[in-house]
């Protein structure tokens, strides 16, 4: 096992830093051996078959490539259960954990879900673990990702009801929600340059980019659609752009929403909002 340990940490040397070629090693074997490191290094290992070597070969050879680990491993962690991810969904960051984590905290009265965006079904499925009584539904206008986000759902014990649907394209929901949530694309596409190339040529460029003259695009659309079809006292969610909090603000507030808050991620930057449809009175 030691062998093998050290011909993985040799093979991603200068690629990676020591804390990630940590983490991706234990990744590599568990993927290889089908059990969690503990047990792999207690059965004292030393070879691989040659299907489990010419596995560990594509694998390495992938991630010199920069494909990120969690396609080439197919999977993620998020929230504490397992996903599967492929190219075409984002993969599942932890700014968005903390999105889900705030719309968990603040979910005591009302469990009508709408996650609309859901690519590999993090929110949605989450959500519909996570709130007693959930009532959970998601978009997306991918075929593709929905595959994915039902499969994720199926994987972890979650109803979810998936449409594919347009947002952009005015929508008619099935119904009024206490809750819409969203992680639309936001990343200006000015902002490519300062990308990290494992994102820009491996993740899904149309659940990232907005045009550098419609940064807001999805946001305008979300929050007009939320505006009709949010119960009054409803909450609707986003995820920001860190240089957006002011203007998905104002956009919020002229929309009628009320309550509007940008709460800082665990990094210190704005890059989650959250509003409410105001209760009329009379």
């Amino acid at each position: 096992m030691q062998q093998l340990i050290k011909l993985i940490r040799y093979e991603l040397s200068g690629l990676y830093t020591a804390s990630e070629i940590a983490v991706l090693t234990r990744l590599i074997l568990e993927e290889l051996c089908g059990d969690p490191l503990s047990i792999v290094t207690n059965d004292k290992i030393n070879h691989l078959s040659h299907l489990q070597t010419e596995k560990m070969n594509d694998i390495l050879s992938r991630l010199k490539k920069g494909e990120p680990y969690q396609y080439v491993l197919g999977k993620t962690e998020f929230y504490g259960r397992m996903f599967k991810v492929t190219g075409d969904v984002l993969i599942p960051r932890p700014e968005t954990e903390e999105l889900v984590e705030w719309v968990v905290s603040e979910s005591h009265d009302g469990n009508h879900f709408l996650d609309i965006g859901t690519g590999s079904g993090c929110i949605a499925v989450t959500l519909a673990r996570e709130v007693a009584h959930a009532q959970v539904e998601a978009w997306d206008i991918s075929e593709k990702a929905l595959a994915v986000a039902a499969g994720n759902a199926a994987r972890n014990g979650a109803e979810v009801r998936f449409s594919q649907v347009d947002v952009l394209q005015t929508p008619i929901p099935s119904g009024k929600y206490d809750v819409i949530v969203s992680n639309p694309p936001y990343v200006m596409e000015s902002e490519k340059k300062e990308m990290e190339p494992n994102v820009l040529d491996f993740e899904p460029h149309e659940a990232l980019f907005v045009p550098d003259n419609r940064p807001l695009l999805f946001f305008e659309a979300i929050a007009s659609l939320a505006s009709e079809f949010l119960h009054e006292g409803g909450r609707l969610y986003f995820e920001i752009n860190r240089s957006m909090g002011g203007p998905v603000s104002a956009l919020l507030r002229d929309t009628g929403f009320s309550a509007v808050e940008v709460k800082n991620d665990i990094s210190g930057n704005p890059r989650m909002i959250r509003a409410v449809k105001p209760v009329s009175h009379g």
